[in-house]
């Protein structure tokens, strides 16, 4: 049986590139036309992607949280009898058909414009600039990553050396798929932002009644905030919820909390605590450590039912900032450091422990009374700390 390649498809008006989420099928498997294959990540939302063949999954040519062009290969499928590759109108790929062209004056026979997003993507993942490749000969009719592979091999011969008073180095792949994230939510997201000065008096008595406990159950003040977000967030449905398209509001049974965490080299990755609104105290406090850690080793566990993430930067003694939302995702709340204050409900000169608690929502699904109610929700529940935690 022949072999056809699987291609992204165009699944959104002036869409150029969408995220490979997670594959439904593995090599081997049987196939039907219109059955789902894969999940992409498109600016709008995480959708399933249908099989356009009948026929057998030989392999896939990507893995999950690659950023593929439209029209990019995906997979590989065995057909039956004469089938031809459907082709994705509108991709970017479809310069590809037209005869290679070479650039006027360039006796050397390279190439010019003809590149297609797929060997784009590998010449900027290995560092060479869009420079180099229009300059690249190509050791076929297309230029493909093998060509990239070829050059690269040789050192670059082809491309005259040239001292630069800088260097150039592929951006880590983590930090790509983030900055994916942040492109598309900036262009959907209509952020509205507000903060408050919450009294941290509540928490810092916790903490200082654990650490004399000598008990083994230490959670940090940061765990103790995350859990009275999560407390706040029961009773506000709006921000368990994201937007499916223009229209549709998609509100989720139970919270999955998101937590961003920062590695070594300024890597931001998310820890999400799932079903966090259901745990008690002390199971929300032993998940959010579990999910930390795995966060601390490298996994993302970001995914679209996180509607809302917490950033944290008391240890780095930021006391205010404009945190970013990444849709799906409706709102991100900023903690800052902890320092001294006036007390505003007090009549008199007094100094009270005070963090403050900054949120960006997104405006779209999201008021601004509604916010600040949130907010102030979220203000209270830390106030109360003792009594949360002892319910």
């Amino acid at each position: 049986m022949p072999v056809i390649s699987v291609r992204i498809p165009q699944i959104g008006e002036g869409l150029q590139e969408a995220r490979l989420v997670a594959v439904l099928k593995q090599p081997g498997d049987t196939i039907k036309r219109d059955e789902p294959i894969y999940q992409m990540e498109t600016d709008k939302a995480v959708m399933d992607v249908e099989s356009p063949y009948d026929g057998v999954l030989v392999s896939w040519l990507a893995q999950p949280d690659e950023i593929l062009a439209i029209g990019a290969e995906v997979a590989q499928m065995e057909v039956q009898g004469d089938v031809q590759e459907m082709v994705v109108h509108g991709a970017p790929t479809q310069a590809a058909s037209v005869e290679p062209k070479v650039e006027e004056g360039n006796s050397n026979g390279t190439r010019g414009f003809n590149i297609s997003p797929r060997t784009r993507a590998c010449a900027k993942e290995k560092g060479l600039t869009d420079t180099q490749l229009t300059t690249l000969a190509a050791g076929t009719a297309k230029l493909m990553p093998a060509d990239i592979d070829a050059f690269l091999a040789t050192g670059g011969a082809s491309t005259p050396s040239v001292a630069k008073p800088y260097s150039e180095a592929p951006q880590a792949p983590k930090q790509r798929l983030l900055a994916s994230r942040l492109v598309r939510g900036a262009q959907l997201v209509v952020p509205g932002t507000m903060s408050v000065a919450v009294n941290w008096s509540s928490i810092d008595h916790c903490r200082t009644r654990m650490k004399a406990s000598g008990d083994a159950f230490q959670p940090s003040a940061f765990t103790m905030f995350a859990y009275a977000v999560t407390q706040a967030l029961k009773d506000f449905p709006m921000f368990r919820s994201t937007l499916v398209g223009d229209d549709t509001v998609r509100t989720y049974h139970h919270v999955q909390l998101g937590i961003a965490v920062s590695n070594p080299g300024d890597e931001l990755v998310i820890a999400v605590v799932p079903d966090a609104d259901t745990l008690t105290w002390h199971e929300f406090a032993d998940k959010a450590r579990e999910q930390i850690k795995l966060a601390r080793e490298g996994k993302d566990q970001a995914n679209e039912s996180v509607s809302i993430s917490l950033t944290n930067m008391q240890s780095f003694g930021i006391l205010d900032a404009i945190p970013v939302v990444v849709s799906p995702a409706v709102a991100t709340l900023f903690l800052g450091a902890v320092h001294n204050a006036l007390d505003s409900h007090s009549l008199e000169l007094k100094l009270q422990m005070t963090a403050n608690v900054a949120l960006t929502f997104d405006h779209r699904l999201i008021n601004g009374v509604g916010a600040a109610e949130f907010l102030n929700a979220v203000k209270e529940k830390v106030e109360s700390m003792m009594s949360l935690i002892n319910a």
